[in-house]
């Protein structure tokens, strides 16, 4: 992870250790939601087509964040560059990646995309290599690459000529996460320091999203012939609370401990989504896919290791993001001392 020195936040001050315990809790409940979301995906794939499953995800997401910017008398962003920027930010953070792992998950099981997910930081560190000047290589984070793509190769059974794996199905559900970190990296160079809110931001960048599979999701399925109650009940959730109130969970979190810390949620996605997929849904797993899922997060751990910095006496908050993390999902960066919102919707 990243190396990051901050003043002690409000919440963290001597005295006041419930607070301490409310953002654990809360860190507990943004990794159940995100790790169950991929378990959500595939029982709404039972009812609704993978286009369908993602619309309403977007819709109900949206629906949350628009109350909340209601309720905190929040303006949208202002400029066409703006708007134009979160555009391209909701389709590779938000439209395409949900997308595609809703198509993965026809042939591949739950847990594994959950696992896919995990690559996100290994896609990130690699790609901002080349379009991120102040990401340099280290030994270590060079290391951490090579270790999560083998990783990659174990949990694919690569010695074994992929045999058993769907390889569509898998590829698609590695697009996604290569998708969110392309979009990591186009927030980051567009979307810094433009005086809106990280509410603001993200709620008009998933509405965007909406409004673009409102378009494409109509030329692609028909309408269901029958609804069953359990995958619209997933679908609900999964944007409810997967897409909506997960982002408004983080807001908390980073505001309270830094962003740094919250970005540890991605380590545990995996391992909540292998849990519920092998408890919940009877999927099962071979040697491999636990061991090379360790292996990935390992990885992708120390592809986010940066050199200690010193802070400057009075230059406020430094933060030294990750490179691509996913907080995500779906997360989900932080320059100076306000980290972006958008490090908040890639789950």
């Amino acid at each position: 992870m990243s190396t990051e020195a901050t003043r002690t936040p409000p919440c963290a001050a001597p005295g006041r250790p419930s607070r301490l315990l409310d953002w654990r809790l809360r860190f507990g409940v943004l990794a159940l939601i995100w790790g169950f979301s991929f378990l959500l995906i595939k029982v709404g794939t039972e009812s609704f087509a993978p286009f369908q499953v993602t619309f309403g995800r977007l819709l109900f997401g949206t629906a949350v964040l628009a109350v909340a910017l209601v309720v905190r008398r929040d303006r949208l962003p202002r400029g066409a560059r703006v708007w134009g920027h979160l555009t391209v930010a909701a389709f590779l953070l938000n439209a395409l990646p949900f997308s595609l792992f809703a198509y993965a998950e026809l042939t591949i099981p739950s847990t594994l995309a959950g696992i896919c997910n995990a690559t996100t930081p290994l896609w990130g560190m690699a790609l901002s290599l080349v379009a991120l000047s102040e990401d340099r290589p280290t030994r270590v984070r060079a290391a951490g690459l090579g270790i999560g793509f083998v990783g990659v190769l174990t949990v694919l059974g690569a010695w074994q000529g992929f045999s058993g794996l769907d390889v569509t199905g898998t590829a698609l559900a590695l697009l996604a996460s290569f998708s969110y970190a392309v979009g990591w990296i186009h927030v980051r160079r567009t979307l810094s320091g433009t005086g809106a809110s990280h509410l603001s931001l993200a709620g008009s960048q998933v509405g965007i999203a909406t409004l673009q599979l409102a378009l494409v999701t109509p030329l692609f399925t028909s309408v269901p012939e029958s609804v069953e109650i359990v995958p619209l009940l997933a679908v609900i959730a999964l944007g409810a609370l997967g897409t909506g109130y997960a982002m408004l969970l983080q807001y908390g979190v980073v505001a309270e401990v830094g962003p740094t810390t919250a970005a540890m949620v991605t380590y545990f996605i995996p391992v909540i989504a292998t849990a519920a997929g092998v408890a919940l849904l009877d999927e099962r797993l071979s040697w491999n896919t636990p061991v090379g899922a360790i292996v990935v997060l390992a990885g992708a751990a120390l592809t986010q290791t940066r050199p200690s910095r010193r802070a400057p006496a009075a230059s406020g908050p430094v933060t030294a993001p990750a490179a691509g993390a996913a907080a995500p999902p779906g997360g989900r960066e932080a320059r100076g001392a306000r980290p972006h919102a958008s490090r908040a919707i890639t789950k």
